[in-house]
């Protein structure tokens, strides 16, 4: 189905080759192929006002997700009443991203990694208590140790040092 990769900002250049090859892989793993996703990336700016008006926390952040249905249990996938594979959109705080990038992070990877943790949230997953956490860490582990595995990067999960 349709994965789109949408740049709504200047302020970071994107290369969105390596961003959808590697999510066309976790998208496999995950198996959610046949269903609709949107990544759109956006600055500081952008993500802050997001996050306002939908968190009500006035700050920019790496990531947020919007998931077309609601009440998903953790990998629960999506069983629509009419035709409509869509999972939802991951709004990706580029500039945030890169801005918080250690020295020795590769910064495509790390958009993977927060892309990834976006397309868990999106799936059900979630990180409130320490339990929904554990959940969230080990898909977020498998899906990308088998991302490593099949592109020889390393990718480490977003969620690792929540809890």
């Amino acid at each position: 189905m349709s994965f789109v990769i949408r740049n709504l900002q200047q302020v970071i250049p994107i290369r969105r080759v390596p961003l959808r090859k590697n999510m066309e892989i976790v998208r496999s793993v995950l198996g959610v192929q046949k269903f609709d996703l949107g990544i759109i990336c956006v600055d500081n700016r952008s993500i802050q006002h997001i996050n306002r008006i939908y968190r009500k926390k006035n700050v920019p952040t790496d990531v947020l997700s919007f998931p077309f249905h609601e009440n998903l249990k953790a990998g629960e996938f999506p069983q629509p009443a009419f035709p409509d594979n869509n999972l939802g959109d991951i709004f990706l705080g580029v500039e945030y991203i890169f801005q918080h990038c250690k020295e020795n992070e590769d910064y495509y990877n790390i958009l993977t990694v927060t892309a990834t943790h976006g397309l868990c949230h999106l799936l059900g997953f979630t990180h409130g208590s320490e339990v929904e956490w554990q959940k969230m860490y080990q898909q977020e582990k498998q899906v990308l140790e088998e991302l490593s595995r099949r592109t020889g990067a390393m990718f480490q999960p977003l969620s690792r040092d929540l809890f």
